[in-house]
């Protein structure tokens, strides 16, 4: 063996000095079970396959791309952008005013109860790990998801675009999954809507781009009917 190839066979065998974590931080943050349990929610998916609005892979489908460019691109993914920008910049100001954006665009009681659960499960998740950003104390602020994603995101150095494709997946696969159990729909059709549906992402993080601030909204009224009617549902897997 030539000692040429002598050097690349050690050069191979050595190990990685990439330090680099943050992709697998973001793993960590989109996760549907950890670390807010956003698979006990179904934000009126479940009250829709009860009245029979969402009864196949086809109309599942067509009801999560209906939020998708109705309220996850128009809503949630301009929040997380000034959000970050506003945490980077310790622009508390603007922090309050995007928390209270989104919480007053939440247009039902569970909804409003699941954004408030999963950003104080969030928030204490964060304290114990002791991830935090200099001059952004969470308690300071309505709790919500979103803040404490962004605040992680910054500590860790996770780059804002990248966070909004993985807030995307997450946010698809958690309710790909609760109509999987709902409708229900076999592992197949679960990973063929996911596909669909993430096809379309793309185009959603297009709409955010162009979405300016007065423009930041929800606009969802069968979720909000699904949502209000879940409260009474008699059996119910999910919390909303």
């Amino acid at each position: 063996m030539t000692s040429r190839a002598n050097t690349a066979l050690d050069s191979a065998l050595e190990p990685t000095t990439n330090n680099d974590v943050s992709s697998y931080r973001l793993f960590q943050l989109i996760s549907p079970s950890l670390p807010i349990g956003g698979f006990t929610y179904s934000q009126g998916l479940e009250w829709a396959v009860e009245a029979g609005w969402v009864k196949n892979r086809a109309s599942m489908e067509e009801w999560l791309a209906n939020m998708l460019f109705s309220s996850v691109a128009t809503l949630e993914l301009p929040i997380i952008d000034r959000l970050y920008r506003a945490i980077q910049t310790c622009d508390t100001a603007t922090i309050h005013d995007l928390c209270e954006r989104l919480f007053s665009s939440r247009e039902t009681k569970e909804l409003r109860a699941e954004e408030k659960q999963r950003g104080l499960a969030l928030n204490t998740l964060l304290g114990r790990l002791d991830i935090r950003v200099d001059g952004i104390e969470l308690d300071d602020y309505l709790p919500n998801q979103l803040l404490g994603l962004c605040v992680a995101a910054v500590h860790w150095q996770i780059n804002v675009n990248e966070l909004k494709k993985g807030y995307l997946w997450s946010w698809a696969e958690n309710l790909v999954m609760a109509g999987v159990k709902l409708v229900p729909l076999g592992q197949t059709d679960g990973q063929l809507a996911l596909i669909h549906l993430s096809d379309q992402f793309s185009k959603a993080l297009e709409m955010e781009q162009q979405t300016e601030d007065w423009m930041i909204g929800s606009f969802t009224p069968s979720v909000s009917i699904a949502s209000s009617l879940h409260e009474t549902q008699y059996t119910r897997l999910f919390r909303s």
